[in-house]
This record gives C-alpha cells, structure tokens and sequence, in this order.
C-alpha cells in the first residue's frame, strides 16, 4: 500500500478518547464513511485481491461491516450475507456463541444464506480481540463456507485478533493499524 493511500485513511479515521470506557480509545470509521475519496479509496484495497476471482458472497458483520460489505459485494458483483447479534433475523438461523472483551454474545445468520462449498470473504471495519470475527468464522465453516479471507479496514495488533483468525487457516487483510487498543 502507498504512503497517501495509508496517510488518506488514517487521516479519514477519528479517535475518540474514554469510549466506551475510560482507557480506550475508539477508532471511528463513520469520519472515513462520509469522507467519499477515503470511502472508495479503502473500498477499492480491500476488493483489489479479489477481483477477477469467483466470489460467491460477503459476509458483513453488523452494523458496519454491512457498510463495507455492501459497497464490496457490489464491486465484486458478489452475493451478501448480514450477520447479525441474536434475535434480529426474520427466518430460520443458525447462530453461535462468541467471546467479546467484557462477556459472551450470540451472533447468527440465515440457514440458507450460504451454501456448502460457496466462497465467501468476511467483511468488518476493524479487528481487535478477535473474538465478534472468530464467531463469525466458526458459523460461517460450520455452513460450509469456504472462507477466501477476512477483510477489515483497522488492526489493533497489541489486542492479537488477527493472530486468532490466521490460527484457523483464514487469510487477513487490513489496510491500516493503530498501536494499543
């Protein structure tokens, strides 16, 4: 990645200090949303890898990997899957347990949104602990899912997500990272 690539989106991102709790600073992609050059610039690196490739599917990870998910579904002219936090689904799900920093969630998807053998990238805007994309993982392969990489905008590294994913065997990808957490 180029230097005014990097520096449009780290310049684009703003930190919030104390969110949401004393200590942490909060990386906030909503500046990059509403900023259209560093928008299509950081949706344009994260298809770049995969276009010409047969992509089946993006799955986006509420709320905004939807976002990015979207815009790279469309660019890659690829099917989208939303996974969502529990109970926010109409039809029949499949759902999985999954480790956040101070607790456990559930997350869950369609049944059918994805088929056996279908590949399919996972979308969010940043990576820390790990534990929202490993869930996310783990219900997209209990599918039968072939996951071609997870993709987000932001890695925390100090806080070893991206380590957890690459322990399953799925490729990383982010475009930008940010020392502590």
């Amino acid at each position: 990645m180029n230097a005014s690539l990097e520096q449009t989106l780290l310049s684009a991102i703003r930190t919030i200090p104390d969110y949401p709790k004393p200590g942490i600073l909060f990386r906030d992609i909503t500046t990059l949303l509403g900023d259209a050059r560093a928008f299509r610039r950081a949706i344009d690196e994260l298809v770049h890898p995969y276009a010409g490739l047969k992509v089946d599917k993006i799955a986006g990870i509420e709320a905004r990997g939807f976002i990015l998910g979207g815009a790279i579904a469309h660019q890659l002219s690829a099917g989208f899957i939303p996974i969502r936090k529990k109970g926010k689904l109409p039809h029949d799900t499949v759902r999985v347990a999954y480790s956040l920093e101070y607790g456990l969630d559930e997350m869950e998807m369609h049944r059918d949104a994805v088929k056996p053998g279908e590949k399919v990238i996972l979308v969010d805007d940043l990576i820390a602990t790990g534990g929202t994309a490993e869930g996310a993982v783990k219900l997209l392969t209990q599918m039968g899912a072939d996951i071609l990489a997870a993709c987000f905008v932001i890695d925390l590294p100090d806080l070893g997500g991206r380590k957890k994913l690459e322990a399953l065997g799925v490729t990383v990808r982010t475009l930008v990272s940010f020392e502590g957490h």
